[in-house]
């Protein structure tokens, strides 16, 4: 078999040795669409985060049997034809749900804690020239007894509601699919979850029904003081209506995805006027070293699973 790795500088600095075991194994950092064809022309397995694997490339792959995807959504690949070529479409799910779960909680508390500004003031300094013990230029808020509003009530979106409920928060969700029933939470409208939410986190996928789920009236409709966090997609949130809604609305985010990633330079984010409302991460919730090697682990048993049958 000869495997190729179109963009390894997407996993970071995980070993990737164990690929070698089921063939030849080539690996490019990064991989344009022009330089797609070129590198995977002669191979019989692609692994790809987010090169686009589409039906020009599977037209010139004479060999390709199988696409790897190293990620769980499955957008860069045209399923449909791979499908109709015979070609073997494999994802990964749930290696990342601790890592997420645990960034969601890492941006929360850096936004209730003021901790940016706190860590400023201290190697500033300014603390040091203080004529008392502590500083309340920033008041923070506790938890316990707060309402948490979840959208996506996925494995994720579940792990931070118990997580959250430990900490005594009230936890509610809205289905995004319309279809979930958990009863260890509340269920409500998106409506009922904005106008009574203290915190707010998004754990779902984009598709139809949540693009743009989130626009200005949804926005002008969260508590004062509140704070949404997106750890799905950047398209969830309209953008341009999020950054009005951070000027105009006593509301703040924390945002771990785009809507176009890597963020461009104009995004209205980039430049609101109440900067201290919105901290940023670049989408790296799924991505904490045990998850990006549970990651490799999954691909690989994929490939594994794969040459197994074609045996039988």
């Amino acid at each position: 078999m000869k495997i190729v790795l179109l963009d390894r500088a997407t996993l970071g600095s995980v070993d990737l040795s164990l690929f070698k075991r089921y063939g030849s194994f080539d690996i490019f950092e990064i991989t344009t669409k022009e330089e797609t064809i070129a590198r995977v022309k002669d191979c019989d397995i692609i692994i790809t985060n987010k090169v686009v694997i589409d039906k020009q490339v599977m037209q010139n792959c004479k060999n390709l049997k199988l696409i790897c995807i190293a990620a769980t959504g499955m957008n860069n690949v045209d399923l449909d034809f791979a499908d109709k070529c015979g070609i073997e479409v494999k994802n990964v799910a749930g290696y990342s749900t601790a890592s997420v779960v645990q960034t969601t909680f890492t941006l929360l508390f850096t936004l209730v804690g003021h901790s940016c500004y706190y860590d400023k003031y201290v190697k500033s300094k300014a603390w040091s020239k203080s004529s008392i013990f502590t500083n309340l230029d920033k008041e923070f808020f506790e938890i316990k007894g707060k309402t948490w509003g979840i959208i996506g009530l996925g494995e994720i979106g579940k792990n931070v509601a118990s997580i959250a409920s430990s900490f005594g928060a009230d936890t509610i969700y809205y289905s995004t699919s319309g279809v979930n029933r958990n009863s260890d939470f509340r269920r409500v409208n998106l409506d009922v979850l904005l106008k009574n939410s203290d915190i707010i986190s998004i754990h779902a996928p984009l598709n139809e029904k949540t693009k743009d789920l989130i626009k200005k009236e949804e926005l002008s409709q969260m508590k004062k003081g509140s704070i949404i966090l997106n750890l799905g997609r950047g398209g969830i949130i309209n953008e341009v209506d999020l950054a009005y809604a951070l000027d105009h609305y006593d509301i703040y985010a924390g945002l771990d995805v785009a809507e176009v990633e890597p963020m461009r330079e104009e995004n209205p984010l980039l430049h609101v006027e109440h900067k201290e409302s919105v901290i940023f991460s670049p989408h790296i919730a799924w991505a904490s070293r045990e998850s990006r090697a549970t990651l490799v682990q999954m691909i690989a048993k994929n490939i594994e699973n794969f040459i197994k049958n074609k045996e039988r």
